[in-house]
């Protein structure tokens, strides 16, 4: 991998992870983490949306889309977690 692809990753992952926060409102987790989300949030937009049969096509503007839609799924789940977890997954 290139230092190119890694730099596109990250600003990809970075403006997808911001984008899911404004989205999912009260998820202000941080620029680090944010990068994490939106880059795991690609993995779930690349492998969700082909399942439902959307295809964004290829370029800059599609992978954003798909790693905020991805990363919307995942705060969505993570809150769902949290708010039935309770008391339990607070930290001390």
């Amino acid at each position: 991998m290139s230092g190119e692809s890694l730099l596109v990753i990250l600003i990809v992952g970075l403006i997808a992870g911001w984008l899911a926060g404004q989205i999912v409102r009260g998820t202000g987790f941080g620029l680090v983490a944010d990068i994490c989300i939106g880059i795991i949030g690609a993995f779930i937009g690349a492998w969700l949306l082909p399942k439902l049969g959307i295809h964004l096509g290829r370029g800059i503007v599609a992978a954003i889309i798909s790693a905020t839609i991805g990363a919307v799924v995942l705060l969505l789940i993570l809150w769902l977690i949290n708010r039935r977890g309770g008391s339990r997954w607070r930290w001390r």
